[in-house]
């Protein structure tokens, strides 16, 4: 297989450069990422398709990864819960090296071949699940081996990788190669490859949160009352889709039913 993502960077002698070129120059690939991602719309609907079908008959999201992308999918899948209020274990991260040890970056971990398929027969992974993995280069041995099992075991896979015709693709059920070509810092996948994951997370969980039925027109309509910020968004949605012109009285209500999806459906709305 072809690595883009360990080719030569495009740009030489960056430590001459001044910080005016130096962003210029890392805007202008950034602007390459969301292109990119068109060019694999197709490959990403397919998947975000097959997710969606998984999570509709009550079956959960593993997120799979190492390093950049993997440390990525843990931010994605924290906030959901909170943003839609999901119950915490519908969409789930194995992360080599553990999430709990997050911020501790044990890139060693990314080469051991069984410890993402143990992870993930401790949560129970049967057939109702689908497994994501990610993979800038798409050969990670954690990741790899891990949608090897899941295949042999008839969980449906994913993935999202960097280079074209990896052997995590070849594993996978939905591959989406999204191909940003070499970093602005040789290898350094964390950059391009990284803005590129985050990006279909985020079109991952919203797509698959919309089609749930946890938005309703554009709105947060099951977010949690955790601050009061939120607080006063959701009171101020709640006054404009049910027609109470009462702030305080809205809120009391808010208050009581614990969203704005809970309350609307006490009003008849």
């Amino acid at each position: 297989m072809t690595r883009i993502t360990e080719q030569d960077s495009l740009y030489r002698h960056l430590e001459k450069m001044s910080i005016t070129e130096l962003t210029a120059h890392i805007n202008n690939e950034d602007k390459k990422v969301a292109l990119a991602i068109e060019k694999a719309l197709p490959e990403i609907n397919l998947l975000i398709g097959s997710i969606v079908k998984q999570l509709e008959a009550g079956g959960r999201l593993f997120y799979l990864g190492a390093g950049s992308g993997g440390r990525l999918s843990v931010l994605d899948a924290i906030e959901l819960p909170t943003t839609y209020g999901i119950p915490k274990g519908i969409v789930n991260v194995v992360l080599a090296g553990g999430v709990e040890h997050l911020i501790e970056a044990r890139e060693e971990e990314e080469d051991d071949r069984e410890a993402g398929w143990l992870a993930l027969q401790s949560h129970d992974i049967s057939a109702k699940d689908f497994v994501l993995g990610i993979s800038a280069s798409g050969t990670t041995p954690f990741v790899l081996a891990s949608l090897k099992a899941c295949r042999e075991n008839g969980i449906p896979t994913g993935c999202i990788v960097s280079n074209p015709k990896s052997a995590i693709a070849t594993q996978a059920d939905f591959p989406v190669e999204v191909i940003t070509g070499p970093e602005f810092v040789t290898g350094s996948t964390r950059m391009k490859s990284g803005t590129a994951q985050k990006m279909i997370f985020d079109m991952i969980s919203t797509t698959a949160m919309i089609r749930l039925g946890r938005v309703e027109d554009n709105k947060m309509v099951n977010v949690l009352l955790i601050n009061d910020k939120i607080i006063d968004r959701s009171v101020k949605m709640l006054m404009e889709r049910s027609g109470i012109t009462d702030y305080e009285k809205a809120k009391a209500l808010l208050t009581e039913k614990g969203s704005v999806k809970k309350a609307l459906d006490h009003l008849g709305k």
